[in-house]
């Protein structure tokens, strides 16, 4: 069992791999056995989006079968969501918006939080609010270059680019200066053999990335 974390060490371990794995699934036990999927093929860290059905469930399910996986919940809409999903061990929040409440929720329990940002104004907002990363949404709308020039202007901001990122263009992204990538189906569709093959070309490409 993983001693607790702050939550720099968290963000470091979560962010260590440049990428972790983002599940939505019509039913609890789906998402459980989509998120162990990828943690078996050898990524640390997977979001567990509570757009799922039951998802504080699967968070809970994992993180006790799976004491030393850093699991979170994604799609974290408000402040009831966020302690929700603490509460049944989620160790990261991911958001696809900026919600102050959300970031003061996480860090009154000691857990990181990603809001999500668009712009460069929302990523400083994201920044003094205390955001801990920021998760770029959705990347599919901009590109690799676009985080390039705008770490040109805000190099202190953390970006972990989501929504239509492959394992293809992953390293374009962290060559561009993203901390990390977030990854839904272009991941973990097809079952937990496609899953792993797809886990281990990601962590290869990203490694040579570096």
């Amino acid at each position: 069992m993983r001693p607790p974390m702050y939550r720099h060490e968290a963000t470091r371990a979560i962010t260590a791999q440049r990428a972790f794995g983002i599940v939505r699934a019509p039913t609890p036990a789906e998402a459980a056995t989509a998120a162990g999927a990828v943690l078996d093929a050898g990524l640390d860290a997977v979001e567990v989006a509570l757009t799922t059905r039951g998802a504080t469930r699967a968070i809970e399910e994992l993180t006790t079968a799976r004491p030393g996986a850093l699991v979170g919940a994604g799609t974290v809409l408000d402040a009831t969501a966020a302690r929700a999903a603490i509460e049944h061990g989620a160790r990261f929040l991911v958001s696809p918006s900026l919600h102050r409440e959300v970031i003061r929720t996480g860090h009154r329990y000691g857990v990181p939080v990603f809001p999500g940002v668009s712009t460069p104004s929302e990523m400083v907002r994201a920044l003094e609010e205390g955001a801990d990363a920021l998760k770029l949404f959705p990347a599919s709308a901009v590109g690799p270059s676009w985080v390039r020039d705008v770490r040109a202007a805000l190099p202190q901001a953390p970006l972990v680019p989501t929504g239509g990122v492959t394992v293809e263009n992953a390293p374009e992204w962290i060559a561009a200066g993203a901390v990390a990538c977030g990854m839904g189906s272009a991941l973990t569709s097809g079952g937990a053999g496609a899953a792993g093959a797809r886990v281990a070309a990601l962590l290869d490409a990203l490694a040579r990335a570096r």
